[in-house]
Order: structure tokens, then sequence, then C-alpha cells
């Protein structure tokens, strides 16, 4: 979890945050897994749509668990039960799974700001980003604690 945390305060958006944390696991450098979750900033593209942490939940566990075959749909609908539970828990926790409710900027249409903002002190004191990718990690890793204990 601290892994995510420091790469949020680097300035890596949630999800490249929360992805780069567990690349390794799945046999991604750092690099990769960082350009693989650079869009899903800002709730997708600083659109505030799906929240960045949350985004990488789910890109996580298609990495872990999911379907290679097309037609696996049996595989399909265990890799979507999985990110039903997980984001279930992230709502449970957080309240939301959407950016905007995050933030506190719901029923505002957040388009055309596409200049990232400065990461400063003053920045992180007045974003909950940071807790919102410490909890989708723990997430994460109670999901791979419980799956290793049940594989024992």
């Amino acid at each position: 979890m601290q892994r995510a945390v420091d790469n949020f305060m680097q300035g890596y958006g949630c999800c490249q945050s929360v992805v780069a944390a567990f690349a390794d696991l799945y046999g991604f450098t750092p690099e990769q897994a960082k350009r693989v979750g650079a869009g899903f900033g800002g709730g997708v593209g600083r659109l505030r749509m799906m929240c960045g942490a949350v985004s990488g939940i789910v890109m996580l566990v298609g990495m872990d668990c999911g379907q290679t075959e097309g037609s696996d749909r049996e595989g399909k609908s265990a890799c979507y039960k999985v990110v039903q539970e997980l984001l279930h828990e992230s709502e449970q926790e957080n309240g939301s799974l959407i950016c905007a409710d995050l933030l506190g900027l719901s029923g505002r249409v957040v388009r055309g700001n596409y200049q990232a903002s400065e990461r400063t002190a003053e920045y992180y004191k007045t974003r909950p980003c940071a807790a919102k990718v410490e909890s989708a990690a723990r997430i994460f890793a109670r999901y791979l604690e419980g799956k290793e204990s049940a594989n024992k």
C-alpha cells in the first residue's frame, strides 16, 4: 500500500500509482504499468468519471484473473464477479466510485481542463486522492491474501 501512495506523492495519477505498485506480480515493469494507467487519471482523462484508483483495481483484476479466450464465458463471468466484489468494497469504504463525487464536484461538467495541476504540498492537502490510492491498494492486497489463503 505504501508503494502505491509513494507513487502518487511523486506525481503519478491514481491509476498509475495503484497498478505500478503491483506490476511486478504480473511481469510488468513500473514504467509499463504507468503507461498503461496514464489515461485513467482524474477519473479517466480528467473527466471525473470512475476514480483512477478504482480503475487500477479493475486493471489489476484483469491481469490477475482475466480470461484470454473470447469464448471463455465462464472465465469472463468469474473476472467480472471479482471486479464487482472489489468495487463494491471500495464504494462501501469510500462512499463512491466516481471521481467527481470523491472530490466534491458532483453535478459539474468538467471538460477542457486538460492541464495537470502542479503537485505541491498544498495540492495534496486539498485532495482525498492519496487516501483513495491507499484504499484501492489495500483492497487489492486483501483480495490477493484471500486468494492465497484459499489455495493453501
